[in-house]
């Protein structure tokens, strides 16, 4: 326990750099009560304001939580999200941003992760990366995604790449612990082609094959593989559900492909797609629901430049 809340202690230090006196809540759920608990006592250990409020798991990543979190996440210093569903794509966490609070979310985080993997990584350096490749996909028109003989083509004109570095400092910033990557909200509509997904998907977890879907006009209208069919039904068949949301790239060395989203969306040399919600970083869909998928050594093209060799990030 106490190697744990050491480590949580650093978290809080490094990651969100907290001062004694400021106010802190940890949300959680069941399924992450015994983690929350170690974050919760490292706060009262650095002289923070702890609160630990704890819901009723939620049904699929990026629904929102009860009013009440929401209500609180807008009023404290530093939030921690720890739950096993998702609350990184939610208003709720949206709005807590805009109020000035400082919020990591680590959705279905385990103990392993915490004592190895991407949260080992060096953040200055993660962050740096971060930012370039958040400036490329800020500066870029056009994404191209070969791998495998498929190919998916989106346009991200007039979008802005996010940074989520796992450093997150000042009054508003939040994303993503552990952390490393950068994405953007392509263009709704513009997405159309094929990509073979091969890392993990969110609701499958770690794919022992491969998985292609189909894109038309920017929707998913097909998907065949293993399990391909039962992933279907957990995303649901409403359009904006199967909107192609995202468009992320990872950058943390230290990441490893764990089933757990959390981590392999961050691994350095993957990309990721998602499906759904993206209206909190600057899409248009609000679907209740925010699914990724995780593709390994793809090549990447953005304005005819090639960024991504066959996994080698070239920037």
């Amino acid at each position: 326990m106490n190697d744990l809340v050491e480590i949580s202690k650093k978290i809080l230090s490094d990651c969100l750099g907290v001062k004694p006196g400021e106010n802190y809540l940890v949300v959680t759920d069941d399924y992450e009560e015994e983690l929350a608990s170690y974050l919760y006592k490292a706060g009262k250990e650095l002289g923070l304001v702890s609160m630990l409020f704890k819901i009723l798991p939620l049904s699929r990543s990026g629904e929102e939580p009860p009013l009440a979190v929401a209500e609180a996440m807008k009023n404290v210093d530093v939030a921690i999200c720890i739950t096993q569903k998702s609350l990184t794509h939610t208003k709720a966490k949206e709005e807590a941003a805009k109020a000035g609070a400082r919020i990591a979310t680590m959705p279905g985080i385990t103990k392993d992760m915490f004592l190895e993997g991407a949260i080992t990584a060096d953040y200055v350096e993660v962050e740096r990366l971060t930012k370039r490749v958040a400036e490329i996909l800020t500066q870029g028109k056009h994404v191209v995604i070969e791998k495998d003989g498929y190919k998916l083509e989106m346009s991200i004109e007039g979008r802005m790449g996010i940074e989520s570095t796992g450093r997150y400092l000042i009054k508003g910033q939040s994303g993503n612990l552990p952390s490393g990557e950068a994405y953007i909200a392509p263009v709704e509509g513009s997405a159309y082609g094929s990509i073979l997904v091969d890392g993990s998907i969110v609701g499958l977890g770690k794919l022992t094959s491969p998985i292609v879907l189909k894109i038309e006009n920017g929707i998913l209208v097909e998907a065949v593989g293993e399990h391909a069919e039962e992933w279907l039904k957990i995303l649901g068949d409403a359009e904006a559900a199967r909107n192609v949301a995202e468009f992320g790239i990872g950058t943390n060395p230290n990441a490893r492909l764990t089933g757990n989203i959390l981590e392999d969306e961050k691994i350095l040399g993957t990309i990721h797609v998602a499906f759904g919600s993206n209206n909190t970083f600057g899409g248009k869909v609000s679907a209740g629901v925010h699914l990724d998928a995780v593709v390994l050594s793809p090549t990447v093209f953005i304005d005819e430049k090639l960024i991504m060799d066959k996994g080698k990030l070239l920037v």
